[in-house]
Formats: structure tokens, C-alpha cells, sequence
């Protein structure tokens, strides 16, 4: 799981610099375009998956196997909803969403597997209780991400944009 769990923390770095750089070669009308997706546009999709990121690291900052390898998140004024438009401008949400891949690959070279087995108490959106392992929200939180960006390329195509492939076997075969 630990090993899974850190090339995930890759992965996700790696595809959101290679979406960022496909989406910065429209113009600002484009990106903000509502394009019938779930979040509206290309902006809305990439602002839900750092907002979403930010309320699973905010929460896992509150464990004591997470809290000072998240430490950053504690600072940040976090936003209301999940469809909070942080950033409007797509360079300014690019370099926010930098911050927040390097403070997850960060946050990953502290995993082992007993962190991974920490369980986590949280509270959903709802304000209702729950817990599990950090290692099971993890792969939640990966899989969020696959989701979305899997949505940003289709919205992408339909901007006339190739975003390439997008496997995480081709980011294996760039590391060996």
C-alpha cells in the first residue's frame, strides 16, 4: 500500500502539471467557458479539485501522525464549499495548485505503513462524524483526483486540445 500510495502522490503531481500546461494554451475565455461539465467549466473543475484536496489535507492535519508534515494547511483559510471559485486567474491557480502537489509528495516521504493505518476522525461537508484509515482516505482522494482530470480531458478535447496520454503506465515507463 505504501509504495502504491506514494507513486500516486507522483501521479497526481505529474498529470496536473501536464493538464495545467494543456489549459494555459486557451485563452481565459475558454477555460472559464461552462461547458455542461459537473463543475462547469475547465476553471470550475480545476478550482473543485484544489478546494477538495485542501479539505482532506486540512482534515488529516488534525492526526497526530499527519499534523507536522501538514502544518501549512492549519495557516490556510479555507474555502466554503466544494464549488468555491478560489482563483479566476489560471496562473495564479496553477502555482496554487503547485503549492499543494509539493506539499502532498512532501507529505508522502512521511508515510509508513503504521502512518497509513492511523485512523482519522473527520467531519463531512454535512458536519457529520466519521473515521477511517489514512491509507483508505488516501486512495479516495487519488481516485478524486483521477476522476476529475479525466473530466478535464474530455472537456479539453472539446476545446480542440490533444491532452496527450494520460496513463499512469506512462509515467512509470518515464521513471524507469
Amino acid at each position: 500500500m505504501l509504495e502504491y500510495l506514494q507513486r500516486m502522490a507522483r501521479y497526481n503531481q505529474w498529470m496536473n502539471q501536464k493538464l495545467y500546461a494543456k489549459v494555459q494554451l486557451l485563452s481565459a475565455e475558454e477555460i472559464a467557458k461552462d461547458r455542461g461539465a459537473f463543475f462547469g467549466s475547465m476553471l470550475g473543475t480545476l478550482n473543485h479539485l484544489l478546494v477538495a484536496d485542501m479539505f482532506w489535507f486540512r482534515r488529516f492535519s488534525g492526526s497526530k501522525a499527519c499534523k507536522q508534515a501538514l502544518a501549512p494547511m492549519r495557516a490556510l483559510s479555507m474555502p466554503s464549499s466544494l464549488n468555491d471559485i478560489l482563483y479566476e486567474d489560471i496562473q495564479v491557480l496553477a502555482g496554487a495548485r503547485q503549492e499543494m502537489d509539493a506539499l502532498i509528495l512532501s507529505f508522502s516521504d512521511t508515510w509508513n505503513e503504521e502512518t497509513l493505518k492511523e485512523t482519522i476522525q473527520y467531519r463531512n461537508m454535512k458536519g457529520e462524524k466519521y473515521q477511517q484509515q489514512l491509507g483508505a482516505l488516501l486512495q479516495h482522494v487519488f481516485n478524486h483526483q483521477t476522476h476529475h482530470r479525466g473530466q478535464m480531458t474530455t472537456l479539453l478535447f472539446q476545446a480542440g486540445i490533444d491532452p496527450e496520454a494520460t496513463d499512469l503506465l506512462v509515467m512509470m515507463m518515464h521513471e524507469a
